[in-house]
């Protein structure tokens, strides 16, 4: 096997995604070596950035610089454990959503598979490029990557519905990057470095406390792909992208990226101790809050599958925004820790949604009583998930809601708990009427109806499988074992560098 040397390792991450990208062209004409290259490319880059958790375990962070952008400023990769922890996410979920990917595309005789394919790759690269970039600058490359290369995927379908929404989708998101790279090139003429700082860029210069705080609403702006309210409705409206593509905006890299991005906000460019000092933590809670709490608001009237889901993930992103901006050792752990969690838990849900597309042509909730009995393992896969979102037991994301809410102790503010708790409550509200229509729902009187509902059976196993599986993981991540503790171990170094813990 062929040793790469460490500082090469990001770089070669990579570069799986973008020569996958290239040979899923050369191959266009001949459907499994393109879906081969798909595979192959996940399965090698998820290896090499797995190969990158000792040396980050032990302490040490990989950087590799290659070329000035400008004077001072190197395109460049450093791979620290908060990064890591995004990047590792990214890359294993790439390799199961191809594999559903395979089964879906084929399923419903999807058009224009190539493009999707290639999209993909592209949109995968730009998601673990933000993982591993090492400053702001190479950040934006990679961040407008991914908005660029996810346009097409969201108008996969070309209806009229679909080009409004991928212009929506473009307007939201290219607006949001005049914003973030405002922000970049302000925080470049304070400190005079955009080179991600665990203490803070801008905790080590000297500027006004009015100046810092215009900056750091700029940034906030510049990350409307965290798709918190009032910035939000690009993403239910991108709903009527393919289910994997939905699965991909919502679990592994669109809406990730810009929950990350706070985060690096939060705690490498201002630093939990001006943070502090700026009064600007309790600020992005609470918006933080509302958020979460709006957005379930929203979920609870949605009839359409996906656009529930869609507004769960909006909620549910503001729990890593109100997690990091608690400024406490729980607090940040626990926003770091739901970025994976979520990732698997949300995932789930939308590849279960897209199963039932597949398997039985249904979008509503309303027409799926009964799916369960038919679809046993699909909907309990969905069951699975639906108790991750509401932070119930045994699924992993009580273990990140309980962290936060330790979180909100060690910050002192019981209103924030309170917050938490009724955000929780709310997900359960509008999850648990779906399993019951699903397991106990009737289909109806009519003959037809019956007759209808009992020719549904599970999709192509190429699509269960995968949502088996990230269904099994949701679970496992509740217990100690190797993944759990490796997870946790990456997050609690990131806070211990950071400061708070």
């Amino acid at each position: 096997m062929i040793e790469i040397p460490e500082s090469l390792r990001p770089v070669v991450a990579l570069g799986c995604p973008a020569l996958g990208a290239i040979f899923i062209l050369v191959f266009s004409k001949r459907p499994n070596l393109r879906e081969g290259v798909t595979l192959l490319a996940s399965l090698l880059q998820f290896s090499i950035v797995f190969s990158m958790v000792s040396t980050v375990l032990s302490g040490e962070t990989i950087q590799s610089y290659l070329f000035p952008v400008i004077p001072g400023i190197h395109f460049g990769f450093r791979v620290d454990a908060f990064g890591l922890m995004f990047a590792l996410t990214a890359s294993f979920l790439w390799i199961l959503v191809s594999i559903y990917s395979i089964g879906y595309m084929r399923a419903l005789q999807e058009h224009a598979q190539t493009r999707y394919y290639f999209c993909f790759a592209l949109a995968i690269l730009g998601a673990v490029g933000v993982a591993l970039s090492g400053n702001l600058v190479t950040f934006y490359i990679f961040y407008e990557i991914l908005t660029v290369s996810t346009y097409p995927l969201v108008a996969h379908e070309q209806s009229s519905e679909a080009l409004f929404a991928g212009r929506k989708y473009l307007a939201y998101l290219l607006t949001s990057g005049v914003f973030l790279l405002a922000a970049i090139v302000l925080t470049y003429s304070i400190a005079q470095t955009t080179d991600f700082n665990p203490k803070g860029i801008l905790s080590l210069a000297s500027s006004s406390r009015s100046a810092l705080i215009f900056v750091f609403i700029f940034f906030i702006l510049g990350f409307v792909k965290a798709a918190y309210m009032p910035f939000h409705s690009w993403l239910p409206t991108a709903m009527i992208a393919p289910t994997p593509v939905s699965a991909l905006l919502h679990a592994v890299a669109v809406v990730k990226a810009g929950a990350f991005g706070i985060v690096r906000t939060v705690g490498y460019i201002y630093g939990i101790d001006l943070m502090r000092q700026l009064g600007l933590g309790g600020m992005l809670a609470s918006f933080a809050g509302l958020t979460m709490i709006g957005a379930s608001l929203f979920a609870i009237a949605q009839d359409n599958l996906k656009k529930r889901l869609a507004y769960s993930t909006i909620s549910q992103l503001s729990y890593i925004i109100f997690g990091a901006a608690l400024l406490s050792p729980m607090g940040i752990t626990g926003a770091m820790i739901h970025i994976p969690f979520h990732a698997f838990m949300k995932i789930t849900l939308f590849l279960c949604a897209g199963s039932i597309l597949v398997a039985s042509g249904k979008k509503n909730i309303s027409e799926m009583a009964g799916i369960g009995r038919r679809m046993p393992i699909t909907m309990f896969a969905f069951v699975v998930g639906s108790f991750g979102m509401s932070g119930l037991p045994p699924v992993s994301g009580f273990v990140s809601k309980w962290f936060l809410g330790l979180g909100t102790l060690e910050a002192g503010n019981l209103s924030f708990l309170f917050v938490l708790l009724l955000s929780s409550f709310m997900d359960a509200v509008y999850f648990f009427p779906i399993i019951h229509t699903a397991f106990f729902g009737r289909s109806g009187d009519t003959e037809s109806r019956m007759h209808e509902t009992n020719k549904i059976e599970e999709a192509p196993m190429s699509m269960v499988i995968p949502l088996s599986i990230t269904a099994f993981f949701s679970v496992v991540f509740t217990f100690p074992n190797p993944a759990t503790d490796l997870l946790l171990r990456l997050a609690r170094m990131a806070v211990s560098q950071l400061g708070g813990g």
